[in-house]
């Protein structure tokens, strides 16, 4: 009961968010700024995956450290299991217009663990180093080099020839094409999606300020996790 009552709102957030952004992931973000399409760089998960950091930082502000690793361990679990099974219930249900092989599921499970896992955690490390500083300094810094961290690590195992043993090469992502769409430099695409995803990770982190601040205030001292 004790669990329930402190813990799970934390661990249900952060399937929620997890969960979503692995739907969302799959759907394209429409929009057109001047020469350069939305679509080539951002799908509508890029806006929802960021809130995770928020939710592990919010348990290490009321909980502390180890807490927050477990909620940490909640959606590498549910990462890596929405990441194989959402793709195909899309497809079947005419949600998406591509159905993805196998073998690639596998690749993008794992890049997708491996990058939760590797950036929440960093994350827990660096807000526990600095949460007796400013009140924003901890959740910011955390946030910025996990998502820094999360972004390196997914696109560079999901799509990066260098990680061919982790699974088959995703043609398309390694096309070259101008860096995110529009500027005169020739890359693989994958390095513009990283791009785009991580710019959109960094204004999130910004705006996911506002409710750290008005939860993290009514926690003058954290609770004792037990």
């Amino acid at each position: 009961m004790n669990f329930l009552s402190r813990y799970l709102p934390f661990v249900a957030a952060m399937a929620l968010v997890v969960v979503a952004s692995n739907i969302l992931v799959q759907f394209p973000m429409q929009g057109q700024i001047g020469g350069l399409s939305l679509a080539d760089l951002l799908t509508w998960g890029a806006f929802t995956y960021p809130f995770s950091f928020l939710v592990t930082d919010l348990a290490n502000r009321r909980y502390g450290p180890a807490v927050a690793r477990k909620v940490v361990f909640v959606g590498f679990m549910t990462a890596v299991i929405c990441s194989i099974l959402v793709p195909p219930f899309l497809f079947r249900h005419g949600l998406i217009e591509f159905e993805t092989a196998a073998d690639r599921l596998v690749r993008i499970a794992a890049a997708s663990g491996a990058a939760f896992l590797t950036a929440q955690l960093l994350d827990v490390t660096v807000f526990n180093r600095l949460r007796r500083q400013s009140w924003w300094r901890a959740p910011i810094v955390g946030t910025l080099v996990g998502s820094i961290f999360d972004t390196v690590v997914f696109f560079g195992v999901a799509f990066s020839a260098a990680f061919a043993f982790a699974g088959p090469n995703d043609s398309f992502a390694l096309e070259t094409a101008p860096l995110m769409g529009v500027l005169p430099v020739e890359t693989m695409r994958w390095v513009s999606w990283a791009l785009g995803d991580l710019s959109v990770k960094l204004i999130i982190a910004v705006v996911a300020l506002i409710p750290y601040r008005l939860l993290a205030t009514r926690w003058s001292q954290p609770a004792v996790a037990v």
